[in-house]
């Protein structure tokens, strides 16, 4: 039996909350949630005249379902600059957008829980169709503010590169 595990003592899946997002060459901070990278290729069917009454089913076009990003509200920018890229308030006439440098590619990075990266996924041409930067204040409420980035996209695939990690075996202390 082929063994395809640089780890073959690991059976649990990955869990979902060691993660890391990358864009422009950094890390960005303070990423509590990222959308699922899902692709829907559509169906189509047809028929030939001399087939018996039956439909033949192939793969038609496919599209890359958007990719939400949130993060507690802080000081830093970087959502909010990169959302300006595609609709700016502030700017004047003829100058609220800019398509010269609004698409970014990111690279979604997936720990293991020894912190070590197990998997990466790079995801191509994005740009910010939906920007929240505040949600509903409340007063009574007791929750951390959220803010939100929507980001549509052309396509993602995996880096396999990032190959499965040896994890470390922690051993007892003497004494």
């Amino acid at each position: 039996m082929a063994q395809f595990s640089a780890n073959p003592q690991r059976f649990d899946p990955y869990k979902n909350f060691k993660f890391r997002v990358k864009w422009d060459g950094r890390f960005v901070a303070g990423i509590s949630k990222v959308g699922a990278l899902k692709r829907t290729t559509e169906m189509v069917e047809h028929r030939e005249g001399g087939d018996p009454s039956t439909v033949r089913k192939s793969p038609g076009q496919s599209k890359y379902e958007a990719i939400t990003l949130e993060r507690g509200v802080t000081h830093d920018p970087e959502f909010e600059k990169w959302a300006n890229k595609v609709w700016n308030f502030g700017s004047g006439l003829g100058s609220e957008v800019s398509l010269k440098d609004f698409r970014k590619d990111i690279i979604i990075e997936m720990y293991n829980e020894a912190g070590q990266l197990a998997l990466a996924y790079k995801v191509f041409r994005c740009w910010v169709s939906e920007y929240q930067a505040m949600p509903e204040l409340d007063a009574s409420a007791n929750a951390v503010a959220i803010q939100t980035i929507k980001l549509e996209n052309e396509g993602w695939e995996r880096d396999y590169e990032v190959t499965e990690p040896t994890e470390p075996e922690f051993t007892e202390p003497e004494g």
